[in-house]
């Protein structure tokens, strides 16, 4: 009969995710995950097969504060833009959970850094066709350029290479959208 799990799936979780939010994901280990919840590393593989299992259930469970920035930003009357905002708000606010989510070698089974995968895709591509009077493939462009541009900017942010206040946020992207606009309006369909 196997043991009895001493902590539950939640607990040893919520201690991995404040472990990465602390200090990186290269501090969840077993060990450190056990000396977090006042343990020894066993407990852990009580209730998971091995370290890949809790990495992927991390990856999920910080998925969760991520999401909650972006309903943010789908609030704001330029929906696009405000998830461009939330997204690097989310970088600057929750650097660690960011380097995880979006910029790590790993393979958490959340990672998704093509803005196509994205769960609100086509209601931000729709509300950018309407906004500026693009054409479905024109939105695209407009979408991956300033979804790449903002990728930029808040990988800067996470990784301490700049320190933007997102009033300067804002007008970064306000001028590349701009751009942007103009450059696919220029172009001949």
């Amino acid at each position: 009969m196997p043991p009895k799990a001493k902590f539950t799936k939640e607990e040893i979780i919520k201690a991995a995710v404040d472990l990465v939010r602390q200090r990186g994901i290269e501090a969840v280990t077993a060990r450190e995950l056990g000396a977090r919840l006042g343990s020894s590393a066993r407990p852990v593989f009580t209730v998971f097969k091995n370290m890949d299992e809790v990495l992927s259930e991390v990856g999920r469970s910080a998925r969760e504060p991520y999401n909650d920035y972006v309903a943010e930003g789908l609030k704001q009357e330029k929906a696009f833009k405000g998830v461009g905002m939330a997204y690097i708000r989310f970088a600057i606010e929750e650097p660690n959970l960011f380097r995880f989510l979006f910029m790590g070698e790993h393979d958490s089974g959340v990672q998704k850094i093509l803005p196509e995968i994205d769960d609100n895709y086509a209601a931000i591509l729709s509300s950018i066709t309407e906004e500026y009077s693009l054409t479905p493939p024109q939105a695209e462009r407009f979408y991956r350029h300033l979804w790449t541009y903002s990728h930029g900017i808040a990988t800067l942010c996470a990784t301490g290479s700049c320190k933007f206040t997102m009033q300067e946020v804002s007008e970064l992207l306000n001028e590349a959208g701009r751009a942007f606009i103009i450059l696919l309006r220029s172009e001949k369909q």
